[in-house]
């Protein structure tokens, strides 16, 4: 569903973080967003009510190279994470290119996670899109604390189709941007195969 802005010579592409709420998703973006050179990137909006927050901000990251003599310009979305968001999720989900489910590796988040990824395959299957056939790739969060689930379990109760997975810590960066590299490949691809 990417956007082509033939003026500019750009294509526009959407990249939702999605997981259960306090799971890292902003966490993520922030640590981007601060690590990327102030002339690539545009500003960070934070869509806040009392009790949600989404996260939104573009860059465009020159080493990714061009698609037929056009720039590709990454636009980065959070989800709110609780499940009464429902609408919220969806609405930012509308003409996705690629997603990232973050999942918080905490032995007492597992259900939460499961959760979470049922309701992200719901809601993309509402708009007509399968889980399986779009950019997706899974972030194991929260690797540094003591309490993780370990990441074959993690594997076999999110990810039983093989997914791309990386484990991750947010808080500190590591892992932050090999996500959104592996992400950006995969959405890369799918736009040069015209999918």
């Amino acid at each position: 569903m990417s956007f082509i802005n033939y003026a500019s010579r750009e294509i526009n592409c959407k990249i939702v973080y999605y997981g259960p709420g306090l799971c890292g998703k902003t966490t993520n973006l922030q640590y981007i967003y601060n690590k990327t050179a102030q002339d690539a990137k545009g500003k960070m909006i934070s869509l806040a009510t009392e009790t949600e927050r989404t996260l939104f901000f573009d860059f465009l990251p020159l080493a990714l190279g061009e698609i037929r003599g056009f720039k590709t310009r990454f636009h980065l979305y959070t989800v709110p994470g609780q499940v009464f968001y429902d609408a919220s999720r969806k609405l930012i989900l509308k003409g996705v290119d690629g997603v990232v489910f973050v999942a918080d590796s905490q032995e007492e988040r597992l259900d939460a996670n499961i959760e979470s990824l049922e309701n992200l395959k719901d809601n993309l299957e509402e708009q007509g899109f399968q889980l399986e056939k779009l950019p997706f790739i899974i972030q194991y969060n929260k690797r540094d604390l003591p309490n993780c689930t370990s990441v074959e379990e993690l594997r076999k109760l999110l990810n039983p189709n093989g997914v791309p997975d990386i484990e991750a810590c947010a808080a500190s960066g590591e892992g932050t941007f090999e996500t959104l590299k592996a992400v950006a490949k995969l959405v890369l691809i799918a736009l040069k195969k015209g999918t």
